[in-house]
């Protein structure tokens, strides 16, 4: 047999400790902020029915995106590229006896047989917060709120970034009043329209006229896509004044500016979200780095996916910020720390094996006092033990020998400081808890 490749998979990634420091570093500042707005954190399977994604998910994440395989019992089966789905079949189950409105949130990893690029892996890590079982613009608002702090729990600095807010109920007034576009090819246009800066003009006038579409309907969403404010949107289109999805839009700023938001926050006509399950208000998050310029994550309203698992009235609204973009916006912005983990971080090495079993009670005590001990296995002199601890940046070395173990104590050298002191057990365990 050949030799095996040792690299990962094209498009995942190996994550050696220090690189998993930073991303559960992330991880850590999700699950925090969502407990403290009252979310739960749950799971799902990484496989799902492969039609669940067709149905809702878009012609690309529900496509030619999707990674199936068929199981012993000729079932097509799909690794989950997305967590909405999921979650709505796993409350649909529940919802009828579950309190209401649900908090819930995961953590977990996709896949996607896409092609990566920088911010785009295959194999990816989400959060996912979501609320189900409220249609009240509450429910909107909070989870905007939710978005905006996750981003200001790294401490960006102002204006690096802005939550982009727009209503799928103003695009179907544009599509329908405006564009005149027929119902049926609806999805096929909000498609497009949700590629539309990605597109020279000419392109997006063209895939517009193979739908069938005539000229003036490009003209009339281009118009659209291209309104800076709410203001410019109602002197080009005054027919959206009384729209539902301009008012709650109004609503929604005005809240978030009362509370302290409005410089994070603006109001964006060209934020579509390409996954057809979108019903209501939509949002995405954009790095303003010029080295990083770029969407983050988005969200919004879907109180219709429930329909495909048989709930007829499922309210949902949510988002999914993803592992690889906030990366990116941290490094961009320089908001990792050098310690992106807040516990201390203890070395105990071997420095005489004929210690190592009172070495091991020492330690053992360390460790119910809630303190992070590494242990040495393998005899050490002080030179090895030292280097060791440099290159592992520790913050502290408890030096353990026959002259120690006569006086019942311990050395403690702190690391950063240099500083070293005699310790009984109990001393040392107090002075590295403080």
């Amino acid at each position: 047999m050949s030799q095996l490749s040792n690299r990962p998979p094209k498009g995942t990634a190996d994550w050696w400790p220090d690189e998993f420091a930073v991303r559960n570093y992330i991880f850590q500042n999700w699950r925090r902020d969502n407990r403290q707005f009252g979310y739960e954190e749950y799971m799902t399977p990484i496989l799902e029915m492969a039609d669940i994604y067709r149905a809702k998910s878009g012609e690309d994440v529900g496509g030619k995106e999707l990674m199936t395989m068929v199981d012993r019992g000729g079932r097509e089966m799909a690794i989950r590229p997305e967590m909405t789905p999921s979650v709505t079949r796993m409350v649909s189950r529940f919802y009828k006896q579950a309190p209401k409105p649900l908090r819930l949130f995961s953590i977990a990893n996709y896949f996607r047989n896409e092609r990566p690029q920088r911010g785009r892996n295959r194999e990816f890590w989400q959060l996912n917060s979501d609320i189900f079982g409220s249609n009240s613009l509450n429910a909107d608002l909070e989870v905007l709120q939710l978005a905006l702090e996750l981003m200001l729990s790294f401490n960006p600095p102002a204006g690096s970034f802005n939550l982009n807010v727009n209503h799928r109920k103003l695009i179907d007034a544009i599509l329908s009043e405006a564009a005149q576009v027929p119902d049926e090819l609806r999805t096929q246009t909000v498609r497009i329209l949700d590629k539309f800066e990605k597109l020279p003009p000419e392109k997006f006038a063209e895939q517009l006229a193979e739908l069938g579409l005539p000229s003036g309907t490009a003209v009339a969403l281009t118009t659209f896509m291209n309104c800076k404010t709410a203001e410019q949107l109602i002197q080009s289109f005054p027919m959206l004044e009384s729209n539902d999805g301009y008012q709650e839009i109004n609503s929604l700023l005005t809240s978030l500016g009362q509370n302290g938001y409005s410089d994070w926050v603006v109001f964006n006509p060209s934020i579509i979200r390409g996954f057809d399950y979108y019903d209501g208000m939509v949002f995405e998050v954009f790095d303003n780095h010029p080295d990083n310029n770029r969407a983050l994550f988005g969200g919004g309203r879907y109180n219709g996916l429930g329909s495909i698992f048989g709930a007829k009235d499922l309210p949902g609204v949510g988002f999914a910020p993803g592992d690889e973009t906030m990366k990116l916006f941290l490094e961009a912005w320089d908001l990792i720390p050098e310690r992106p983990f807040t516990y201390k971080t203890i070395f105990f090495p071997l420095l005489d094996p004929e210690l190592y079993q009172s070495a091991l009670g020492i330690v053992r005590q360390l460790r119910q006092a809630g303190l992070n001990v590494e242990q040495g296995i393998e005899k050490q002199s002080f030179k090895q033990a030292f280097k060791y601890a440099d290159n592992k940046t520790f913050d502290f070395i408890i030096l353990y020998g026959s002259n120690e173990a006569e006086q019942g104590v311990v050395a403690l050298k702190d690391l950063a400081t240099g500083d070293q002191q005699q310790l009984s057990i109990e001393d040392l365990i107090s002075t590295l808890s403080a």
